[in-house]
């Protein structure tokens, strides 16, 4: 969480403070053209209408990953502690009824290996495997747009730039030689301009992509192993926990 938040920050503070001012001679006026006007209105439609959005969405969904992407949403310790005095006091249907009820990722795992209680042990080892290897699936896939906005980021920044220097050779075909240096300086900042926040949205999408990446493993094996933990009682010889738990999932007739 401390580094998607410096991460965060990075960003802000390049935006804001990259520096304070551009000098630009404005008809003998002598004005300041800042920072906003220089990355932004500089950088063209391409920066307006595809590269500030997509940094805006990356922030959208760092923000959104880090709300759901977390310890709480894995491995809560009330689910873990509830769970488990269930399962200690052999309420098994409490323990069932609970689990289907929690929106957890251990409450969903264990309640898949409870209802395979009836199978034996090794079922609801496979259970368990199963339903995690389902959830992490399914959360890379959902992190997945940060990587798709890290990798086309760079590619929109140098179309931007191409842009720009398409229009420069035009400008100064145009003028027979050498353009005014206003145009010129109108196309080298669309050229510019746009890998910049090419550059910009992709370092951090990237980035961010890799530690969600990261923190999923270790959340998916952290709930692995408390799943294990709980599921303890179900590995000894004694089948008394097994069939009572079978017979609590098995609906009436």
């Amino acid at each position: 969480m401390a580094r998607i938040g410096v991460l965060l920050a990075f960003t802000l503070v390049v935006l804001a403070f990259c520096g304070p001012a551009f000098a630009q001679d404005d008809g003998g006026s002598g004005s300041v053209m800042r920072v906003f006007d220089h990355f932004l209105v500089k950088g063209g439609y391409i920066t307006w209408f595809v590269l500030v959005p997509l940094s805006v969405a990356t922030v959208a969904l760092t923000i959104e990953y880090c709300v759901s992407i977390r310890r709480l949403t894995f491995v809560p310790p009330e689910t873990y502690r509830t769970i488990s005095a269930h399962l200690n006091d052999r309420a098994y249907a409490d323990a069932i009824k609970y689990a289907s009820t929690d929106p957890s990722v251990l409450g969903s795992v264990l309640n898949t290996a409870l209802l395979e209680a009836r199978n034996g042990f090794s079922a609801m080892e496979r259970a368990v495997e199963e339903a995690l290897e389902e959830r992490s699936a399914r959360l890379l896939r959902k992190i997945e747009y940060l990587n798709v906005i890290g990798n086309i980021s760079p590619m929109v920044g140098l179309f931007g730039t191409v842009y720009g220097m398409i229009g420069l050779f035009a400008s100064i075909r145009a003028a027979g030689g050498m353009p005014e240096p206003a145009r010129i300086a109108d196309d080298i900042s669309v050229a510019l301009v746009t890998t910049f926040w090419g550059l910009l949205v992709a370092i951090p999408a990237l980035s961010v992509f890799a530690i969600f990446r990261n923190r999923i493993d270790v959340l998916t094996a952290e709930c692995a192993l408390a799943a294990d933990r709980l599921l303890a009682s179900f590995r000894s010889g004694d089948d008394g926990p097994a069939a009572s738990a079978a017979t609590m999932a098995t609906p009436p007739v």
